[in-house]
């Protein structure tokens, strides 16, 4: 959340306070806006620039890891690994890929 939100939001609350209240109105404002930063800060939240940055970070550190699998498998001789799903999937022309008989 930025800095204008975070204020703007202060002084909503401000404005919502009843009118016998009100009259501390500035002061009330930089306490709503206090509370508000720092109940934010305690809750380690990254702002979207952050997570757009690592999410390419993370999109180009994947691209790298399977150029090197596919460049790996072609050295090794055997085909390219499968997309991944969620989980390994066996090679089933290796025996000694496939889980022994009776699931155990």
């Amino acid at each position: 959340m930025n800095r204008n939100s975070i204020d703007d939001l202060a002084r909503r609350l401000s404005e919502a306070v009843p009118e016998g209240v009100r009259a501390a109105g500035a002061d009330l404002e930089k306490n709503f806006r206090g509370l508000l930063h720092s109940g934010f800060s305690r809750m380690d939240l990254v702002t979207r620039e952050e997570f757009d940055i690592q999410a390419g970070v993370l999109a180009r550190t994947r691209e790298k890891l399977e150029a090197l699998e596919a460049r790996l498998a072609a050295l090794e001789g055997h085909p390219p690994p499968a997309e991944d799903m969620g989980g390994d999937v066996p090679d089933a022309s290796r025996a000694d890929d496939l889980p022994p008989p009776g699931g155990g």
